[in-house]
């Protein structure tokens, strides 16, 4: 199941993904700038939670190990 971080980056990439598109829509390079940027923004974010989650089920794993 994704994570809260996953799921905003996913949120982020689109909004970014928007804007950049309108930026090049109506020719506003600052708008298309600020969608790019969002987009990766939101790609970090994305990454970042799945290693946190990724993460914590390798913990849990070590931890039903353990208890056997």
């Amino acid at each position: 199941m994704p994570s809260e971080h996953e799921i905003k980056g996913k949120a982020k990439q689109a909004t970014g993904k928007l804007k950049e598109k309108a930026g090049q829509w109506t020719d506003d390079p600052d708008l298309e700038a600020e969608g790019e940027s969002e987009e990766a923004e939101g790609d970090v974010q994305e990454e970042f939670g799945r290693a946190k989650r990724k993460a914590g089920e390798k913990v849990e794993e070590i931890g039903k190990r353990i208890k056997r």
